[in-house]
């Protein structure tokens, strides 16, 4: 039996997650679909189904019934107010509130669906959505409306995988920057997470007898990560300007790129 794909007309794109919908976004998922396969067939941003999913048990735990009851709850249970401090912090640009919480759920679920742990997630979320990029640890816990013990664990997890550093500012505070350069550290970190098994792999060869299907296998393991990591590595190098790059309104209200105050040229390794 099909799935009922072909009803994208009775729903609103714009609007909320029908009962419909969910069944199909369960169906999706027990097809094994990507998240972005799932919200092509349902004219949905995948954004959308993201939040969805890890909102309600995640892919393994999803439950059209479940989601859809405690949406409802949700929606029609007596309205909260909004944290204490995103009201306390009135939005920069002119920016919606609440368009800018739901894209921080989006981009926490994201996070979730890349592996790392929900308060992780929720922490490297807001640090992103925040014009600065740094936080300390009072404004991370009234932001997000938990312990600072709960944001220590999370910085020293986020600390340890390079996603995160620590800084002073001018009043000695302790802050949690995400900057621009992360990225390209994290990237090479990544990469250079294969040596070991490259080093081994090879060791192997030799232990098992060079032309042996068994060192063969380790052999050509090894020779295609040291290839994609190298071939990572260069990337990087060759892309890190990219991250300095900044746009400027200009007065026709357009937005234009600019490099930042010369750290490009600083940044950008030598060939």
């Amino acid at each position: 039996m099909g799935h009922p794909w072909g009803m994208k007309g009775v729903v609103m794109p714009g609007g909320r997650l029908t009962q419909t919908e969910r069944q199909q976004i369960a169906a999706g998922l027990a097809d094994g679909l990507a998240y972005a396969e799932i919200a092509r067939r349902l004219d949905r941003p995948t954004s959308t189904i993201t939040r969805e999913v890890m909102r309600n048990g995640g892919p393994a735990g999803y439950r059209a019934d479940l989601a859809h009851r405690a949406t409802q709850q949700r929606t029609h249970g007596p309205r909260q107010a909004a944290p204490r401090g995103t009201q306390a912090s009135p939005q920069a640009y002119g920016r919606d509130v609440e368009a800018v919480r739901d894209y921080q759920e989006a981009l926490t679920a994201v996070y979730m669906a890349s592996g790392l742990p929900k308060m992780m997630a929720r922490v490297l979320g807001c640090l992103y959505t925040t014009d600065t990029g740094a936080l300390t640890a009072s404004e991370l816990a009234q932001r997000l409306q938990v312990s600072p013990a709960s944001i220590s664990k999370a910085i020293t997890f986020l600390e340890s995988q390079d996603l995160v550093r620590r800084e002073r500012d001018e009043r000695r505070r302790e802050r949690y920057v995400v900057d621009d350069d992360l990225w390209y550290q994290a990237m090479i970190r990544s990469a250079r997470a294969n040596d070991q098994f490259i080093e081994v792999a090879r060791q192997g060869v030799g232990v098992l007898g060079r032309g042996t299907p068994a060192a063969t296998r380790l052999e050509n393991a090894a020779r295609f990560l040291d290839f994609v990591s190298e071939g990572l590595i260069r990337a990087a190098e060759q892309g890190r300007e990219v991250l300095y790059t900044r746009t400027e309104s200009a007065s026709d209200g357009a937005a234009r790129p600019s490099s930042d105050d010369g750290r490009t040229a600083a940044s950008t390794p030598t060939p």
